[in-house]
This record gives structure tokens, C-alpha cells and sequence, in this order.
């Protein structure tokens, strides 16, 4: 082979590399970190939604009214 058929392959190879790189990086939808902005991927509107329905307002029902409790079995035991 000569050295212009070598050359002309390797650049040949690379170009096909750089552009088949090129669409697989176009084609893939993730999230961007640009200047601290979470930015979305371009597919977000065909995405799915999660639903998390609300939960109470006060997050630590349980626990105050285990302390209620607490105070009301400390207050009979002292009468």
C-alpha cells in the first residue's frame, strides 16, 4: 500500500468516527449542568409524570401525639 492510500483511509476512518460521535452525542437526552442550573434534556415533555400524591402537612403527627399522650399519662400518675 502506499502512503497516500494509508493517509487517505485514516482520514476517511476519522471523519466517519467524528460524525457517527457526533449523532450518537445529538441523539442521547440527559441532564445539563450548565453554571449550576440543572437544565432538563430535550425529550422532557414526552417523558413520563410521577404522581406522589400529598402527604399531612405536619410531618411528625406520630410523634406529637405520642407526646400527648406521654404528658396526659404523666399528668393522671401525678393526681
Amino acid at each position: 500500500m502506499s502512503r497516500k492510500s494509508t493517509t487517505g483511509r485514516i482520514t476517511r476512518v476519522t471523519a466517519i468516527a467524528l460524525l457517527a460521535g457526533t449523532c450518537l452525542a445529538g441523539a442521547t437526552g440527559c441532564q445539563v449542568g450548565i453554571n449550576g442550573q440543572t437544565l432538563p434534556s430535550p425529550y422532557y415533555l414526552q417523558d413520563d409524570v410521577q404522581y406522589f400524591p400529598s402527604g399531612p402537612e405536619f410531618k411528625l403527627s406520630r410523634e406529637a401525639a405520642a407526646l400527648k399522650a406521654a404528658r396526659a399519662q404523666e399528668k393522671s400518675d401525678r393526681n
